[in-house]
């Protein structure tokens, strides 16, 4: 199973046919080779290995978004409590 977490589209490079996105704070260059339909600064995109796969809603990207931060946030509580002998 794939778990793709929505990143937005900081900056686009027609000639190489890649996009720099930011997912949750972490930059990178990814390929838009597979987008049928262009991509904008601030599109919020899914990618797959590397490639963009499609662009998604804002209001859905954001909602997803605050759901991630707060199953990170759950798991760092989780392991501050845990023992280290149950490590």
């Amino acid at each position: 199973m794939c778990l793709s977490i929505p990143s937005q589209v900081i900056a686009i490079d027609s000639d190489r046919q890649s996009v720099t996105v930011d997912t949750l704070g972490v930059r990178r260059d990814v390929s838009s080779h597979l987008m049928a339909e262009p991509l904008e600064l601030g599109d919020y995109v899914l990618i797959h290995i590397g490639f963009v796969m499609n662009k998604i809603d804002k209001e859905d990207a954001l909602h997803s978004i605050e759901l991630y931060r707060e199953i990170v946030t759950k798991l760092e509580l989780e392991d501050a409590v845990m023992p280290t002998s149950l490590m």
